[in-house]
């Protein structure tokens, strides 16, 4: 190793106990002098002497530094027994800080460089915000710490294992895909609940909503119907989320189709925007009458998913899709129009992708634009149709005619453009 880069890490070490020096230091300031095991300055020194005992490690063997971290711990740890039991405490996160100064100060200079130095921030980050940790933790209920270890397990266990392919005789159902669908669902549900508890019923109802449409309006539709049915006060809050969804992902579709095709854009600008104009004045208006009803919205948010309705949920996107493709194979394709509409009921984002790379070669910029917003208008009536079975009949009336008014709209544009 050169003599300045040896000198860079082992800056860099020092600069690490420094760092976790000074956040402990600061948690303990008001102590007199002497009363804490490692402050400032100590973990500066520890930090460079696990530096220190790693550049010997070239000489000697990493036998030697693994001894010599044992004995750090060992005699650290008797210091810092004699500090906690002073002070009536049985915390070990000094000794844990210690520990970890000196193993950062050795990986710096064995290891990668910017590597120890993000673990360093990373571990003062934890350090520091210890009141803001403890506080969410008595926040912290038990039913959202469950949703989260499921919501958890539902994505970095199983889905890893769900077979990418399709699995049936029809080539129609891919388990990892509907899978995945079902996680965006629990998502969605919970990013509903928590954005209620930070922002309120309204703001938050509102933001998760429209966050969920850049992924799925149409799990935003089906989540948020279901609660407004099983909390009497608050239409309008869940009335104004679905519209911003649906707003947000008429949008998503333009970006999507712009970026593909760009032959695409003229057509489709004039329908989309009006469209999203209808849908953006419809938010507006159901966001104003929230605010303006004064019965406090008894929010049905125990849980912030319920694991057996979000898989009743994937059952019914199996059986769309299932619908779908037989729909295909009884009637073949008779027309673009025609399968735009069939899977439009299902997802858009298959159109979408598919007229974007087949616009200018297999069909026109025009006939691709007209499949593109048929496929949009039939998720609307899938999206309506999911309000009326999960949510009040009052919602599924405002949302129908809220998508015929959209539907109008992007007509009227369709025919003048």
């Amino acid at each position: 190793m050169m003599t300045s880069e040896t000198l860079a890490r082992l800056g860099l070490a020092l600069a690490i106990g420094l760092l976790i020096g000074i956040e402990r230091g600061w948690q303990e300031r008001e102590g007199k002098p002497g009363s804490r095991a490692a402050g400032i300055r100590t973990h500066a020194l520890i930090a460079l002497l696990g530096g220190i005992w790693a550049l010997l490690s070239h000489l000697t063997g990493p036998v030697v530094l693994g001894f010599a971290a044992l004995g750090f711990a060992a005699v650290f740890a008797w210091y810092d027994w004699n500090e906690t039991h002073a002070a009536g405490s049985v915390s070990a996160t000094g000794l844990v800080a210690a520990l970890l100064s000196f193993a950062l100060g050795a990986y710096a200079v064995l290891g990668d460089r910017f590597a120890a130095g993000s673990a360093a921030v990373a571990a003062t980050v934890v350090l520091a915000e210890r009141r803001a940790l403890h506080a969410f933790l008595e926040r912290l209920k038990w039913t959202e710490l469950r949703a989260a270890l499921l919501l958890l397990v539902m994505s970095v266990i199983l889905l890893p294992v769900m077979p990418d392919r399709t699995i049936d005789p029809w080539n129609a159902l891919n388990p990892f895909q509907i899978w995945l669908m079902t996680i965006l669902i629990a998502t969605i549900s919970y990013a509903g609940y928590i954005a209620v508890r930070l922002a309120g019923t309204q703001n938050g109802l509102l933001l998760a909503g429209a966050i969920g449409g850049t992924i799925s309006s149409t799990t935003v539709s089906w989540t948020y119907a279901r609660q407004e049915r099983l909390s009497p006060g608050a239409q309008q809050e869940f009335l104004s989320g679905i519209l911003a969804s649906w707003a947000v992902s008429l949008v998503r579709v333009g970006v999507v189709a712009a970026i593909l095709a760009p032959a695409l854009v003229a057509g489709l600008a004039p329908p989309l925007a009006a469209a999203i104009a209808v849908l953006v004045v419809a938010t507006g208006v159901a966001f104003l009458l929230g605010q303006s009803n004064v019965q406090t919205a008894n929010l049905a948010f125990e849980d912030p998913f319920d694991l057996f309705v979000i898989l009743q949920f994937a059952g019914l996107l199996v059986v769309i899709i299932l619908a779908t493709k037989w729909l295909q194979m009884a009637f073949g394709q008779p027309g673009l129009v025609a399968l735009a509409a069939v899977s439009g009921l299902a997802d858009v984002d298959p159109i979408i992708l598919s007229m974007s790379k087949a616009v200018g070669h297999a069909v026109s910029a025009g006939d691709a634009r007209i499949a593109i917003l048929v496929a949009c208008g039939a998720n609307l009536v899938a999206k309506c149709a999911l309000a009326f079975v999960y949510g009040t009949t009052r919602l599924g009336l405002v949302l129908t005619v809220t998508a015929l008014a959209t539907s109008a709209a992007a007509a009227a544009m369709l025919v003048f453009f």
